[in-house]
């Protein structure tokens, strides 16, 4: 298959013939004309909480994460983790084993990759939409019998550094998994954050939220974050969990090769006004999108990657060079998924096209188009 297209390059757009085969991208030659549509890289969600109606603490089988795959696939995302959020043990470990079997079997849209635990090793200070009763000491054994029920399909966990044991949680994390740790849901000061990067914690989960936050003698977990070179940082970019120029700030302090753009999307995603759930919860989603618990504190959100890209725009006014890196390059490079998140030879044809508005026109997983508009 050969699409003539706009890609993105240091210099600005350019129109090429971009040759695929077997689900890999074999060619990519220079060409005459002008082309309509712009070919980026399949956005990367590595956290999301659900979308369609479908929660994902709620999932009961393939049905399910079929559906939200091909949800995901109609807003340009070709590979997705799915968020679990901190619940009762039973029903932890009973999701582990219903998405383990639910992932043995070929979905429709996104590749979903795995899973991305969000607690339940959390902080009660910063728990957000957290349930407090259900947030746990660090537990090894419960870890490694989720991991296992999971059939390994744990790629991502987001914990707290300060709370007692955390340490040496990360410690077995990072000698008998894979899995990559990610901090947030935190109370930790800039001392505490700094030592859990020493023992190999590599992301900061939707930084600025749900954590201490900077101040000028306490730069605390976001300080550090920001000032590490090695720390990915999480951002949600829907104008409500941080106005624009936070996300420029955030920008020009961590670069464009540590950003990594989440949706933190829930069951109301693509969906009217209303109330919904999030794990045990009730979500509130107003008129305008904003997802909050009945008290008011902000449960994660209604958007899109592809909304995400359009905010992108609007709020930085940067190109699609360096966007698509926050969209797609950084998640393959944290997760060290080293087959896909450019379009370049020889890795996997997932990449989605988009017309001038940045609206996604069609999508393709592994050299299958999954949705076309």
């Amino acid at each position: 298959m050969i699409e003539r297209v706009r890609i993105a390059s240091a210099d600005g757009h350019r129109t090429v013939d971009v040759a695929y085969d077997e689900g890999v991208f074999t060619s990519i030659t220079p060409a005459s004309g002008e082309a309509q549509l712009l070919m980026l890289p399949g956005f990367i969600d590595i956290h999301t909480h659900g979308a369609d109606r479908i929660d994902v603490n709620h999932i009961t089988g393939w049905d399910d994460v079929d559906r939200l795959s091909r949800f995901y696939a109609s807003h340009g995302v070709t590979s997705v983790l799915l968020s679990v959020m901190t619940d009762t043990e039973g029903k932890m470990a009973q999701l582990m084993t219903t998405l383990d079997k639910a992932l043995s079997t070929p979905v429709g849209g996104a590749d979903v990759m795995g899973i991305h635990l969000e607690g339940p090793f959390l902080c009660q200070e910063y728990k957000g939409a957290m349930p407090p009763e259900l947030i746990r000491k660090p537990d090894w054994p419960f870890l490694e019998k989720l991991v296992a029920l999971s059939g390994g399909r744990v790629k991502y966990i987001t914990l707290a550094p300060e709370v007692e044991g955390m340490m040496d949680l990360i410690d077995r994390i990072r000698s008998h998994t894979g899995i990559v740790v990610s901090m947030g849901h935190s109370a930790a000061d800039y001392d505490t954050a700094i030592e859990a990067i020493e023992h190999g914690v590599t992301s900061a989960t939707h930084l600025f939220n749900a954590m201490k936050l900077f101040h000028m003698h306490r730069p605390a977990i976001s300080g550090a974050s920001l000032e590490r070179d090695e720390v990915y940082c999480e951002m949600i970019s829907d104008g409500f969990h941080l106005h624009p120029a936070t996300v420029r700030l955030i920008l020009k302090t961590k670069g464009w090769d540590k950003v990594v753009c989440i949706s933190d999307s829930i069951m109301a995603t693509g969906l009217p006004a209303g109330t919904y759930k999030l794990g045990v919860n009730d979500v509130i989603v107003g008129d305008d999108g904003d997802a909050k618990l009945p008290d008011g504190v902000r449960a994660g959100s209604t958007l899109t990657l592809d909304k995400a890209y359009r905010n992108l725009k609007a709020f930085t006014g940067a190109d699609d060079w360096h966007l698509q890196r926050i969209l797609a390059t950084n998640q393959a490079r944290l997760l060290g998924l080293a087959d896909r998140g450019a379009i370049e030879e020889g890795l996997r044809a997932d990449f989605c096209l988009v017309d001038g508005n940045g609206r996604v026109v069609r999508t393709v997983v592994g050299g299958r188009t999954v949705w076309h508009r």
